[in-house]
C-alpha cells in the first residue's frame, strides 16, 4: 500500500483497523450496473476498503459476458472477493442442480457465492448441500439469512441459529437481511431505526460467532449504531459504491457520528483541554535540544 496522503498526522481516533486482507470487518459494496471505467475509478481510490463485491440481485445477468469477466478479473487482481446475488442462485434452482449454477459462476471469474433463501423457501438440508456444492466448485459459500418480504420475517432467534448452523457447514461469513432499503426488514424497522434488543438477542445466541456476521447496513444511521456497538471492526454491507470512504472515515472517527463520541469521554476524562494551547513544532524541538524554551 502507498504513503497515505496524511499518515503520520491523522491518525484513528478509535480502536485500530483491521488491514487487508480480512476476515473481520468487512465491507460489502453492492453494484447495480457500473461498467468497467467507473470500477477502475472505484478501485483506484477505495480497494483497500472494499473486501466484497456483491452484483446485486440478477443484474449480472444483464451484462456482456467478456466485460463482466474482464471486470471479475480487475476486481480480483485488488484482493476483492466477487459474487453474484443471492436472488440469481434461488432463480437458477428452479430450473437447474446447484452443480451448474456453482460451475458458471466459477468459469465467469466470481470467487464467491451467496446462498440465500429470501425469497424461495430451501429446507435446511437442501442449504447445507448447496454450501457444500459452493465448497467443491473451489468458491467460498457467503450465506445470507433473513426474508425479503416484510410480512414473513423470522424471529432473531431464528437469525441467530440459521447463521450458527450456516457457519458450522462450511460458510465463510453469514450476511443478516437488510434489503438495499434497510427499511421493514431484519434488525430494521420501517423507518431504518435499529431494533437494538434484536441485535442484543442475536449477539446473545450467535456468542463468540459475532464477528463472522456481515450486517446489511446502507444507511448511515445504521452504519453508526454497529460501529458503536461492535467498534470499528464490524462487518458491513449494502453499503452504496460513493459511500466507501464515507464509511470508512465513520470506522475510524474521522466524522462527526463517531467522532463526537470520542471527542465527549476525553472531555469528561480531562484527558483534553480545549483551553490548552499546544505547543509549536519549533518551540517543541528547541526544548528537546536544548531544556530552554526559545522564541
Amino acid at each position: 500500500m502507498s504513503e497515505l496522503a496524511w499518515e503520520n498526522i491523522i491518525k484513528s481516533q478509535r480502536n485500530s483497523r483491521v488491514g487487508k486482507p480480512r476476515k473481520i470487518g468487512c465491507t460489502m459494496v453492492m453494484d447495480v450496473g457500473k461498467g468497467l471505467e467507473e470500477t477502475k475509478s472505484i478501485l483506484q481510490i477505495a480497494s483497500n476498503y472494499i473486501d466484497h463485491w456483491k452484483f446485486g440481485f440478477g443484474t449480472s445477468v444483464f451484462m456482456d459476458k467478456a466485460l463482466l469477466q474482464e471486470k471479475l478479473q480487475l476486481l480480483a487482481a485488488h484482493n476483492v472477493l466477487t459474487f453474484p446475488g443471492g436472488t440469481l442462485l434461488e432463480v437458477a434452482l428452479l430450473e437447474h442442480h446447484c452443480r451448474v449454477y456453482m460451475t458458471h459462476a466459477r468459469e465467469l471469474g466470481f470467487t464467491a457465492v451467496e446462498i440465500s433463501d429470501g425469497t424461495l423457501p430451501i429446507p435446511r438440508f437442501r442449504r447445507k448441500k448447496i454450501i457444500e456444492c459452493a465448497l467443491n466448485a473451489g468458491l467460498t459459500p457467503i450465506t445470507e439469512v433473513g426474508k425479503k418480504d416484510p410480512k414473513r420475517q423470522p424471529t432473531a432467534d431464528k437469525i441467530a441459529e440459521e447463521a450458527l448452523e450456516d457457519l458450522q457447514w462450511g460458510a465463510a461469513w453469514v450476511i443478516i437481511e437488510g434489503r438495499e432499503s434497510g427499511q421493514g426488514i431484519g434488525v430494521f424497522d420501517e423507518f431504518g431505526n435499529v431494533e437494538g434488543f434484536e441485535v442484543d438477542r442475536i449477539v446473545e445466541v450467535v456468542g463468540s460467532k459475532i464477528s463472522s456476521l456481515i450486517w446489511e447496513a446502507p444507511l448511515k444511521s445504521q452504519q453508526v449504531f454497529f460501529i458503536e456497538k461492535f467498534g470499528a471492526n464490524v462487518g458491513l454491507g449494502n453499503i452504496n459504491l460513493d459511500q466507501i470512504l464515507a464509511l470508512e472515515a465513520l470506522r475510524n472517527g474521522l466524522r462527526f457520528d463517531t467522532l463526537s463520541r470520542v471527542t465527549d469521554k476525553l472531555l469528561r476524562g480531562g484527558h483534553w483541554d480545549p483551553n490548552k494551547v499546544e505547543q509549536a513544532v519549533g518551540a517543541v524541538n528547541a526544548i528537546s535540544n536544548t531544556g530552554i524554551m526559545k522564541t
